[in-house]
């Protein structure tokens, strides 16, 4: 079990990039998994758990003048509702709790690697339906801000609509969204894994020491601008759907 959850396993030679069933159950007369990528998403949430829990009881007693922890704490608030406000202007307000988890998730997910586990957001099962949710984020705002002849008008776009030759295209970008988002995601920090994980296997007599170079590139540098490029995409997403309208 834990040689399939740790990417830093040992032996060397077993570790790779794989996601492998550790225990496996009946259910319905059907045979389920639990996997690798569950066993390390739900360290990753309960890690995340953890620190909100703490990080809530921090703000609850936060002293006038910052230090330490709650000074961290401010700090990561800070840039979130900056990153969210320069986006999204005045319609980011209704979106900054779930746009900072959302950061936080990814990121952590991301980096995940340099605690030895395997990211989850290297399975397209976690990447994907965070897609979805952008996805469906996008158009209930959409709907909920303007008319439906205002959203017809825009499916058919750059062509009047009384002739709507170009809604299918329209249509198959907007359903294109949450597979762009997602393979983006899942595809960087899967290349990430496997090339640490074929640094591990086939260089492993010499593997010592320089393969945290590589973890601060694949695991940190790229695994913090995904994050970010995943978040500024569905604030745009959602901002360009809402229009010109104001949310309260």
């Amino acid at each position: 079990m834990i040689q399939g959850i740790l990417l830093t396993a040992d032996p060397a030679d077993k570790v790779d990039f794989m996601i492998h069933g550790v225990f496996s159950y009946q259910l319905f007369g059907q045979t389920f998994y639990i996997t690798t990528s569950h066993v390390c998403l739900l360290i990753v949430v309960l890690i995340l758990c953890a620190f909100f829990i703490i990080g809530g009881n921090v703000f609850r007693h936060a002293k006038e003048i910052p230090a330490g922890f709650q000074n961290f704490l401010e700090i990561i608030v800070e840039f979130l509702d900056g990153m969210v406000d320069k986006t999204m202007g005045r319609n980011g307000k209704g979106f900054k709790n779930y746009i900072g988890m959302l950061f936080i998730f990814i990121l952590f997910s991301n980096i995940s690697g340099l605690l030895g586990l395997r990211p989850p957001t290297a399975d397209y099962g976690v990447t994907l339906p965070l897609g979805i949710i952008t996805f469906l984020l996008i158009h209930i705002n959409e709907f909920r801000f303007n008319s439906v002849k205002d959203i017809w008008i825009d499916k058919c776009s750059p062509l009047p609509p009384w002739l709507p030759i170009w809604l299918p295209i329209n249509l198959i970008g907007d359903f294109a969204v949450p597979v762009s988002l997602s393979l983006r995601l899942f595809a960087n920090i899967l290349s990430g894994t496997v090339m640490m994980a074929l640094v591990y296997g086939l260089l492993s007599k010499v593997a010592i020491g320089w393969p945290a170079a590589l973890h601060v590139y694949f695991d940190l540098f790229s695994g913090a601008i995904q994050t970010y490029v995943f978040c500024m995409l569905t604030m745009t997403y959602i901002t360009n759907a809402i229009g010109n309208k104001e949310t309260a």
